[in-house]
């Protein structure tokens, strides 16, 4: 008895019985006023960045290649709109390394209407009149008479044409193998200009260069193409993943109990289907040409589907799923005496969900907030990503060493300068978006603010569904006479309590999140920066950071969310509400990691199941492994519409499944409340479902 009362004093003190009690409390004022007044603040903050950087940006800067003058080569209603390419004078100048610093190749970029297709030098086009007139289309102006030797000193056309084709709407030479030999338009050598015949391999460490810094824009491009060809198919893959989960939920409705152990026993045949497929890609490549190299050998490959081809792959597959399989079979056994309660507990949120059949569809609101919040944060940074003003640097393409070689110019009056008479053979070019204004100087700090309110929204919209969905099925449990005493419409009455009276608990919960989150990103930047670095200690620190951290989140997501359900019943602000959620977990600890996480668990499995079958599916599917099947969209990836469903149908089922979970959460510390305020007599009797008294051995005395 002592023990007892130490426990709870150690813990606070138990609720007592209150006959007034009924549920979410009515009569409320607002909670956490400051804090509210910060959010409002911070989204009117929001709100100006995102005018200011529209007002800025452009975003056309990714989109088209922008030429040595800084103009957009094919872009709509411009004089340059039907000349999408972007020609190189000097291609062999991208073989510099400076284009890996700069991300620029020193010499004049020109936007074309077509790439050449033909080589051949200046000297020779200027004595053929129809060569001639191709050749000048390839010229930065019209040249006139002037003679081929003025037209070189003054740079007005490139020395020599090299035969090339659009790549990422750049013009590269057309490399080919022949013979055993690289060849550029059939020919093993080209005239340079300067009257060199030089190899045609001499032109592969600019062509590499120059592919270094566009390859990932060109794969960027190739999975938007993939999802131009199948976004329909992974709409209706989606569809289907809505279904299941939507079947899976009504089906909990009316058969928890059975619906779970199937879940369960689905789950374990799903992975160990999985398991078996692996097993016989495993063997199938046994023999096959190049399939028993290892990953490390393999590198990184920008094709994923590369990597199915090799053994070791399917078994790195094999080995994954076997411990996820003998973990969960392990789980089954230990826990099976406790998954008997879990389903109750299930059953009862099953019922509830029945009686607030509103709530289903509440996760559509949710996404939806999602969904804008992602939109706006999304276009606000593509838009101070590109509010930078293009910035000039002086080339020197002459022998002689140039000392203002890097230094800005303005490319308008450079003609004229001093720096053009310094280095006669030097150019003003293009090199990179950036600028030096005070907006410009502050640029970091906004894209910042932007990734801090961005998680700071999403997680104040993630906190208004749990505090919404928690006020629900509170009302719902302290209901005496079930369904007659439970409210018209608790969804929206409860999310009218939480936005009318705890915006500033909401805000408050979601910004200590925030900061943790940023935080975390901060480390993975780090963590990024320091990856060939040699301090071993430093690396050590990083990485405890990160658990410490990764912790501590995991953390404070369980208390916000325990804190809302206090919030929700009982109005108080968020430190009190936090302080009385902890305390009452506190006060049943054994049933928090026995109970409630055994229920966490089981719909995980559902979730999992839906994933499984939604991800075999679009697996057979895609990959044309479908038998009798011929409608398979032609893809450049087809992991690309795989992963996409996979995610989507998590994402969806986790929508659908969140509403369980925060049921059974809410009806979990209704469960303890109730077993500390009432003691089952006919004056103070249990409100929880027979079944579960039952479990616990508990019985309500019958009224006299």
């Amino acid at each position: 008895m002592v023990e007892e009362e130490n426990h709870n004093g150690k813990h606070g003190e138990p609720r007592k019985y209150d006959p007034d009690f009924k549920g979410p409390i009515q009569n409320r004022g607002c909670t956490d006023i400051i804090c509210c007044i910060l959010f409002v603040i911070a989204i009117v903050g929001y709100v100006a960045v995102g005018i200011l950087a529209w007002s800025q940006g452009d975003p056309r800067k990714v989109i088209y290649p922008t030429s040595s003058r800084g103009e957009f080569c094919g872009q709509v209603g411009t004089p340059l709109e039907n000349k999408p390419f972007l020609f190189y004078f000097n291609i062999l100048k991208c073989a510099n390394p400076v284009v890996l610093v700069q991300f620029q190749c020193p010499t004049t970029q020109l936007c074309v209407e077509k790439c050449p297709d033909r080589s051949m030098t200046l000297l020779n086009a200027r004595s053929n009149i129809q060569n001639w007139e191709y050749y000048k289309t390839f010229c930065k102006e019209d040249v006139k008479d002037q003679t081929a030797q003025e037209i070189l000193k003054k740079q007005l056309c490139p020395a020599v044409l090299i035969a090339s084709k659009p790549f990422t709407r750049r013009c590269f030479p057309a490399l080919g193998l022949k013979g055993g030999e690289i060849t550029v338009g059939n020919q093993t050598t080209f005239d340079d200009g300067e009257k060199n015949n030089r190899k045609a391999s001499d032109l592969l460490p600019a062509v590499k260069n120059a592919t270094i810094v566009i390859e990932t824009r060109l794969v960027v491009m190739k999975i938007f193409e993939d999802y131009t060809q199948s976004w329909y198919w992974i709409v209706i893959g989606l569809v289907i993943a809505t279904l299941l989960s939507l079947i899976f939920i009504v089906l909990l409705r009316f058969l928890a109990g059975i619906m779970v152990w199937i879940m369960i026993i689905m789950v374990v045949l799903v992975i160990g289907y999985g398991i078996i497929h692996c097993s016989v890609e495993y063997v199938h490549l046994k023999n096959a040409p190049g399939a028993n190299i290892t990953l490390r050998e393999l590198g990184f490959q920008m094709d994923l589907s590369v990597y199915l081809h090799i053994r070791q792959t399917w078994l790195a597959f094999i080995i994954i799923l076997a411990i996820v399989e003998l973990v969960i079979i392990l789980l089954l056994i230990f826990l099976r005496n406790r998954i008997r309660i879990a389903i109750a507990l299930i059953k009862e949120a099953s019922r509830a969900i029945g009686h607030v059949m509103s709530s289903l569809f509440y996760p559509l609101f949710t996404f939806t907030l999602l969904a804008v919040v992602i939109a706006y944060w999304a276009i606000t940074a593509v838009f101070l990503s590109t509010s930078n003003e293009p910035v000039f640097k002086v080339f020197n393409e002459g022998s002689k060493e140039c000392f203002h070689s890097n230094n800005t110019c303005n490319p308008e009056n450079y003609t004229d300068s001093d720096m053009k008479k310094d280095c006669p053979e030097s150019q003003c070019l293009f090199a990179f978006y950036g600028g030096e204004s005070q907006y410009h100087k502050y640029l970091i700090f906004l894209q910042f603010y932007n990734v801090f309110l961005f998680f700071w929204c999403a997680n104040f919209v993630t906190a208004l569904g749990q505090m919404t969905l928690a006020g629900a099925f509170a009302s719902y449990y302290w209901a005496i006479n079930k369904p007659r005493d439970v409210p018209a419409c608790p969804v929206f009455a409860s999310l009218g309590r939480a936005l009318r009276y705890h915006t500033g608990t909401l805000a408050f919960g979601s910004l200590i999140l925030s900061i943790i989150q940023v935080i975390r990103v901060l480390l993975e930047y780090l963590d990024h920066k320091l990856k060939g670095a040699e301090n071993k200690f430093a690396k050590f620190l990083l990485c405890c950071l990160k658990c410490c951290f990764w912790c501590l989140e995991k953390f404070i997501k369980f208390l916000n969310r325990n804190a809302y359900i206090m919030c929700a019943i009982y109005g108080k602000n968020f430190c009190t509400s936090a302080r009385d959620a902890f305390f009452l977990l506190m006060r049943n600890v054994i049933r928090v990691a026995v109970l409630d996480k055994v229920t966490d668990f089981l719909l995980f499995l559902g979730k999992l199941l839906v994933v499984g079958i939604v991800g075999i599916i679009s697996f057979f599917f895609f990959s044309g492994r479908a038998k009798g099947v011929d409608v398979v969209p032609n893809l450049h990836y087809y992991w690309v519409p795989i992963l996409t469903i996979v995610v989507g149908s998590y994402l969806i089922a986790h929508g659908f499944f969140s509403v369980y979970a925060m049921c059974v959460d809410t009806l979990f510390l209704c469960f303890c409340e109730d077993l500390e305020r009432n003691e089952g007599s006919a004056e103070r009797p249990y409100l929880m479902p027979d079944s579960l008294l039952k479990i616990l051995n508990k019985n309500n005395q019958p009224k006299k």
